[in-house]
């Protein structure tokens, strides 16, 4: 198979890509499962914080609104960021970070939070709420690229793991198990297998790193109100949201170093993930219902990594996106069309600083 580029991955942030090239260049979109967004996407959080990713990730998500409301993938949710008195300096560091971005911002007391969070421990007696967050419909938003991308006559390989990739002449020539794809442009969109994709094709060796965390859907008494907003500990030690029927989605906050592979939860940091709950509300626990792990994978610095590597031609890098690549998809997709198309930024992101996710500024 011949095309212009070849996408290494048909996740989030493959298939969005591919969906924003359409049909000005010939694609080719390569999957090593048999369906599109098993790992990190389909494992998603789910939600779309301004604050989620620090200030560099902030212009990303906020260039993505538009896109997202004006495709329906967007519900009203409403986050608060609470803190116990060993806490009281993250959410200050928080509130000084986003001060001047435009996020926006408002002190709770102790008052305000009991009133979001029925049940919560005397101990937590400051917060933020964050008003803008949201709730994303994931597989909503990746289906929708992918639709966008098959309607443009993008072809998309299932089944068809990378085994190799070399450059000949003025081409790349990409092994799969699916068979042989031959392009000028290669872009490395493998999320946690980035690095070792980036191995095979003998480019810079940025250190993607895959880290796990941990999800877990519980039943509860009283059921989680429906109206309880996304709570961020501003420490980093948990987060949780609630779920249809009354259920509740907990995260203990994990950010485990592992290999690129199908992760699974560990019971121990489920375990840890109940008893930090137990801690912060009085909710009644009846049952652990279900729970999942997912890859988060960040480069070095925490910044997403858009761009042409600078030792192998024609090899791009569109990776490093973390638990935010859900969020910022839109804009991402923007930026890595128009650098791989060679145009001009669209104006949702003509004011982002693209070279600040360049490759080369890890030397």
């Amino acid at each position: 198979m011949r095309a212009d580029i070849a996408i290494i991955g048909a996740g989030m942030a493959g298939a969005s890509l591919a969906a924003a090239i359409g049909d000005r260049a010939r694609v080719v979109v390569i999957e090593a499962e048999a369906h599109p967004g098993y790992h990190a996407t389909g494992r998603s959080a789910a939600f779309w914080s301004e604050t989620y990713g620090g200030p560099h990730v902030e212009p990303l998500t906020r260039a993505s609104y538009a896109a997202l409301v004006g495709g329906g993938f967007l519900r009203p949710r409403g986050e608060v960021h609470i803190a116990d008195a060993a806490s009281h300096a993250a959410l200050d560091a928080l509130a000084a970070t986003f001060a001047d971005s435009g996020v926006t911002l408002q002190p709770l007391d102790r008052a305000d939070l009991e009133a979001m969070i029925p049940g919560l421990a005397p101990a937590y007696d400051r917060g933020m709420a964050e008003p803008t967050c949201r709730d994303i419909d994931v597989g909503g938003l990746h289906a929708d690229a992918l639709a966008r991308l098959r309607h443009a006559g993008i072809m998309l390989l299932t089944d068809a793991r990378v085994t190799a990739i070399e450059r000949a002449g003025a081409n790349w020539r990409v092994e799969t198990l699916g068979g042989a794809v031959t392009a000028p442009i290669v872009v490395n969109a493998a999320g946690a297998w980035a690095s070792p994709v980036a191995a095979l094709a003998g480019a810079q060796p940025i250190a993607i790193t895959p880290y796990r965390r941990t999800m877990v859907q519980l039943a509860l008494d009283p059921p989680a109100p429906a109206e309880l907003p996304l709570v961020m500990d501003a420490a980093g030690r948990f987060y949780f949201k609630p779920e249809a029927g009354g259920r509740l989605w907990v995260s203990p906050h994990d950010e485990t170093p592992t290999l690129a592979h199908d992760v699974a939860p560990e019971e121990l940091d489920v375990a840890i993930t109940i008893d930090r709950l137990q801690q912060v509300v009085d909710w009644r626990v009846l049952k652990r219902e279900r729970a999942w792990a997912g890859l988060r994978s960040f480069a070095p610095d925490r910044l997403p990594v858009y761009g042409f590597d600078r030792h192998a031609p024609g090899f791009f890098w569109f990776a490093g996106q973390g638990g935010f690549g859900i969020q910022t998809a839109p804009a991402a997709a923007a930026i890595g069309a128009a650098l791989l198309l060679g145009t001009s930024l669209p104006e949702t992101v003509a004011a982002i600083d693209v070279a600040r996710y360049a490759p080369a500024r890890f030397g």
